[in-house]
């Protein structure tokens, strides 16, 4: 397994008790303009993501993966998501101790506030079958 494969399987690790709070009660009219703004360039319309997303390109970035049910956003917990796109991919893995990660998923923190990033993810789970939708949610830590 390459190691952006492995930093990414590293951080899909989830518990098994779910909670999906973050995602409750968000505007998904919001969040999927707010995709189709910000996010769709780079991960599709459809959510489809970049042709060949699980290979790196010559400099070592992976392209940008799907968000439909045939990518691996739904194989993370939700901070992880938020952190993802709110610092950005290399910043917010290093928050997690995995260094040298050469993403190309930018920051949004400049750009979204914090309940923006929440309903974008919102809106994305909400395309999600109800299977997938629950395989993710168990990967959640329960509401404080």
């Amino acid at each position: 397994m390459n190691k952006h494969l492995c930093a990414l399987a590293i951080c899909s690790i989830g518990t098994s008790v779910a909670a999906d709070h973050e995602l409750i009660d968000r505007d998904l009219a919001n969040g999927q303009e707010l995709y189709a703004e910000h996010c769709a360039s780079c991960h599709g319309v459809n959510l489809e993501g970049q042709p060949n997303w699980q290979t790196p390109d010559d400099d070592g970035v992976l392209p940008a993966p799907p968000h439909d049910v045939t990518g691996h956003t739904w194989h993370h917990d939700n901070q992880l998501l938020f952190e993802y796109t709110k610092l950005g991919g290399a910043d917010a893995l290093a928050t997690r101790g995995i260094k040298d990660f050469n993403s190309g998923m930018p920051g949004f923190e400049s750009i979204l506030t914090d309940e923006d990033i929440w309903n974008v993810l919102a809106y994305i789970r909400s395309t999600w079958p109800d299977d997938v939708q629950q395989m993710q949610t168990s990967r959640n830590l329960p509401h404080q």
